[in-house]
């Protein structure tokens, strides 16, 4: 802020010493300037704004004007209003000199239409206050998403049985090799091994093979889902039951884990097996994310249309390229991942008609959110783009 007001204070004070034929002039250029920007930002598809710390808006294009029905004088009028079912304390923590999370979310508004919009929010920088927000409708496109949905869905499972195969590449050449030293060790004399050899090598091909069938196992999850039986479903117990069953590796690797609930906190309309493999993901990837111990803090809580779960780690984070390409199969920054859990999250979210967003910066950790319709609204599945 202090940049941009040196600005002004070092343009005015060289303004008042010109006289009027040349205050005129750089008034006439500043008038243009500003007329060319203008034309180029309002010719733009996607709506952009800038904010501020408060929320409050700057300025805004025609498309943002459009999608939010935004009135002409914005005076004090908060983004936080327009877009109430978004997290904004998560997403612009208070007490930072300099936003430096770039966040990417989707997210659905009633009003004045109902509408399916990227939100990507990007922090100006250096000293600077503001923040870009961009709104891109993808209405459309998740439209033409169903009736193309046949031909991705070959193409994603295509993608994936390339993968598979590659993966279960190392298990199969150790399952061979181990295999046909044992049965030259019982057909040739002269290649015997000993028992507690042969015992180690028979360990080894089991380990193997449970490797295979974790692989395979989700693969199948990923491409056949099967036909939701969908019930009311409790989340505070059915996350809790998710920690309970990691709780050897949360505390081999030294992760501590804290949940905080909403008193009043109804239940979902949802398939409780597909709900524990889309936690039991997020919470693997958020623990797993934690290599030196750290902190992972969920969160459940109501608003007037939505169920929310924050799933926040202390981990080492993301990038913007990584965020890109989470959702690739076998896209992973990860050692030893495959990044289909990444792919079931939001093939689960999807089938539930929830919303599914990632804030995340390198160093500083990563929040998973997953927003739950209520139970007035209409569940149904939405095609991926």
């Amino acid at each position: 802020m202090s940049g941009r007001k040196n600005f002004f204070d070092r343009f005015s004070a060289r303004f008042e010493s010109l006289d009027a034929g040349s205050r005129q002039a750089g008034l006439a250029l500043l008038m243009k300037e500003r007329g060319f920007f203008e034309t180029v930002f309002n010719a733009v598809e996607d709506g952009i704004l800038v904010i501020d710390k408060e929320l409050r808006l700057r300025y805004f294009n025609r498309a943002a004007k459009e999608l939010l029905a935004l009135p002409d004088n914005i005076s004090n009028l908060r983004l936080s209003r327009l877009l109430p079912d978004i997290n904004w304390q998560q997403i612009l923590p208070e007490g930072e000199e300099n936003w430096s999370r770039v966040v990417r979310q989707e997210l659905q508004i009633l009003y004045p239409e109902p509408r399916f919009l990227q939100f990507y929010l990007t922090p100006m920088g250096g000293e600077s206050d503001s923040a870009t927000v961009i709104l891109r409708d993808v209405t459309e496109s998740r439209r033409r998403a169903t009736s193309d949905l046949e031909k991705e869905t070959v193409k994603a499972v295509s993608q994936l049985a390339a993968g598979v195969a590659h993966e279960i590449g190392n298990p199969l050449n150790c399952l061979s090799m181990n295999l046909q030293i044992l049965e030259r060790s019982f057909t040739d004399p002269e290649e015997a091994v000993s028992g507690e050899d042969a015992v180690k090598m028979l360990r080894r091909c089991g380990n193997e093979v449970k490797r295979l069938e974790s692989i395979i196992r989700s693969f199948l999850t990923a491409i056949r889902p099967g036909k939701g039986v969908f019930a009311s479903v409790d989340l505070q117990d059915t996350v809790v039951e998710v920690l309970n069953f990691m709780r050897p590796e949360i505390e081999a690797r030294k992760v501590s884990v804290k949940c905080q609930w909403s008193d009043a906190m109804p239940p979902v309309n949802g398939d409780p097996e597909q709900l524990k493999q889309a936690f039991y993901n997020i919470i693997r990837n958020a623990v797993q994310a934690m290599n030196n111990g750290g902190s992972l803090d969920i969160y459940g809580y109501s608003t007037p249309e939505f169920r929310v779960l924050e799933f926040s780690d202390s981990g080492r984070g993301m990038s913007p390229e990584d965020l890109r390409e989470m959702f690739i199969p076998f896209k992973t920054g990860k050692a030893g991942g495959n990044g289909i859990g990444t792919m079931i999250i939001e093939r689960v979210c999807r089938e539930h008609g929830a919303e599914f967003g990632v804030v995340s910066a390198e160093g500083r950790g990563t929040v998973f959110q997953v927003k739950f319709p209520d139970g007035r609204r209409r569940v149904r599945m939405l095609p991926g783009n």
